[in-house]
């Protein structure tokens, strides 16, 4: 017998109508999750695609022009030179005898620095004189029959002719003697530059002989004997841009440093300008003068020379890494409040190194700092804003 206490099993027809609406279940569950998949794909194209549009639109960090009243310090590279300098020459032939100072040594107006043997110049000397005295007694004879001639004549012993003839071999004679005794006091004056001397107070620079050297007389041609410079007072040679020159007037003051004596600064005094811009450098010469006493400073040694300038009207300064330079000329970047770029062309009046004064921008403008290659009129950007601004 049947057990009662079982259920009976499903009907064919019940178990059917189960099965049917498992399957709808499913299939709506899985046009739910294509639909949803579908949905979230659109979605993340569509934001792909944005990303990818502002990716394409390049991203600048722009500066701002900086403003300056004008003042500022102009420095620029200048040479030492001696006050005076003079390279001495040999006046007369010969052989060095001695020389007295060597480079570095100081001397006085007038010192013996050096001799020279002039044997030629000697024997000159010596035919100087014997013709001088030949000719001192041929004068001295001519005088004297002279003389007897004039006093014979009023007595009407020799005719007027033969007194006029005497006369005239007497002005001959005293001719003769005159011409060789100036040509002996030349020879002799020649003599004396056998000395050679110090013409003013300074210091040896140079020494370009030694003893028994050959010497002739000198010219630009051969090295001098020897270089004296006064150092005592220095002048300073400055090369000023156009823009400046007619800005540091005479009397002007600046400070001047060397590398040799760092932390100290000596001061200096515009003396004259050359007054003419340099058609190659485009630049005036100054000629600045200092106190040197010390003999701290050396002449043909360089020097920093700075200026304090004031020019009439306010300069804006950009950094040299905005600079734009190509077929147009020079160049920077700017945004506007549409965020798109527009180049303007510049001049530059003072390169500091990092930073360029310029003119041709307004101190509002916006300047794009490392402007990408390429970049032209009217391109859209992105500006990057500061950390400390976002």
């Amino acid at each position: 017998m049947p057990d009662s206490t079982h259920s009976p099993l499903p009907t064919k027809p019940e178990s059917s109508r189960a099965l049917r609406t498992s399957g709808i279940l499913v299939g709506v569950v899985s046009v739910s999750l294509v639909a949803i998949g579908l949905s979230m794909r659109a979605y993340s194209s569509k934001d792909l695609n944005e990303w990818t549009a502002e990716q394409a639109i390049t991203t600048v960090a722009i500066v701002s022009p900086v403003k300056s009243d004008g003042s500022r310090v102009l420095e620029l590279p200048g040479r030492f030179e001696a006050f005076a300098t003079a390279p001495i020459y040999a006046r007369v032939p010969g052989y060095l005898k001695n020389w007295q100072v060597d480079i570095g040594s100081q001397v006085k107006a007038g010192q013996v620095l050096g001799e020279i043997e002039t044997p030629d110049l000697d024997q000159q000397l010596l035919e100087a004189r014997a013709d001088m005295e030949s000719a001192k007694a041929n004068m001295a004879l001519s005088e004297s029959t002279l003389k007897r001639t004039q006093s014979l004549l009023s007595s009407k012993v020799i005719s007027q002719q033969e007194y006029e003839n005497r006369a005239s071999d007497f002005e001959t004679k005293q001719a003769q003697y005159q011409s060789t005794k100036a040509n002996f006091e030349r020879l002799q004056v020649n003599k004396n530059f056998a000395r050679i001397t110090a013409p003013f107070s300074g210091i040896v620079t140079e020494r370009n002989t030694d003893i028994g050297a050959l010497i002739n007389i000198g010219s630009s041609a051969s090295p001098p004997l020897f270089t004296i410079s006064d150092a005592s007072k220095l002048r300073l040679y400055v090369n000023v841009p156009q823009n400046y020159s007619s800005i540091i007037k005479n009397g002007a003051e600046a400070k001047v440093t060397v590398p040799e004596h760092q932390g100290k600064t000596y001061k200096a005094t515009v003396a004259a300008s050359s007054g003419a811009i340099d058609a190659g450098t485009s630049t005036a010469r100054l000629q600045l003068t200092l106190d040197n006493a010390s003999g701290e400073l050396l002449p043909g040694s360089y020097a920093r020379v700075s200026f304090a300038v004031q020019s009439a009207a306010e300069t804006l300064s950009i950094p040299a890494s905005a600079l734009i330079f190509n077929a147009a000329g020079l160049q920077v970047a700017t945004v506007g409040t549409d965020s798109k770029v527009t180049l303007k062309p510049i001049s530059i009046t003072r390169d500091l190194g990092k930073s360029l004064e310029i003119s041709g921008l307004l101190a509002q403008d916006k300047v794009i700092d490392n402007p990408p290659d390429g970049i032209s009129n009217g391109e859209a950007v992105n500006v990057k804003v500061p950390k400390e601004q976002s």
